[in-house]
């Protein structure tokens, strides 16, 4: 079968279970948005030389395909989605974020304000997938004021999750930081009469 079906011509698109609905519905926004997310990480996997990161990404992309799917379904169809054995996202999946927040935290990464992004690729990379997070927590947002979100956890991961891709972008500018060589005029800085740089 083609890719292109041509059933979305018209400016439809089907849910879960064939539902029909404009590609512009909060539901379709919501999933779309978290699609784009998925994309934003594996671009930044794809070039991840840590796979302290890497590895990390890759769970969270097939995270994030559990939580496309559930934002796909119709609250109508939830029970039918579960009895067909799909998941859903649960508190399990935010705690697994909850641990690596707190093990970059330990490692005393060092930040000031707001950060800047840009001073590597990867990091900036990162960022880019942190900001796209936030829209798709937007989005989901939406969904739920339309009162059409039955799980609130989805937000809870979401707002989890852009914080650990702020986190990790932020460590891998201190990994960088740290393996650069001292420039003379920082070696020789504090050296002369408590000159500061």
């Amino acid at each position: 079968m083609s890719i292109a079906t041509k059933t979305g011509d018209a400016g439809t698109t089907g849910l879960m279970y064939n539902r029909r609905v404009s590609k512009c519905h909060p539901r379709v926004e919501a999933y779309g948005a978290v699609d784009e997310l998925n994309a934003a990480i594996g671009a930044a996997r794809a070039v991840a030389a840590a796979d302290y990161v890497s590895v990390k990404l890759l769970t969270i992309q097939q995270d994030l395909i559990t939580l496309m799917g559930e934002l796909a379904t119709a609250v109508d169809d939830l029970a039918r989605y579960l009895k067909d054995g799909f998941k859903l996202v649960t508190p399990e999946l935010t705690a697994k974020l909850d641990r690596w927040v707190a093990e970059i935290e330990a490692q005393q990464v060092s930040f000031k304000g707001w950060a800047t992004p840009g001073a590597t690729p990867m990091a900036a990379m990162l960022d880019v997938a942190r900001t796209t997070c936030r829209r798709a927590e937007r989005r989901v947002c939406s969904l739920q004021e339309a009162n059409q979100l039955r799980n609130p956890e989805i937000l809870v991961y979401l707002n989890r999750l852009s914080d650990l891709l702020w986190l990790l972008a932020r460590w891998l500018e201190n990994e960088s930081e740290n393996k650069k060589p001292m420039s003379r005029e920082s070696a020789t800085c504090g050296k002369v009469g408590g000159l500061k740089c």
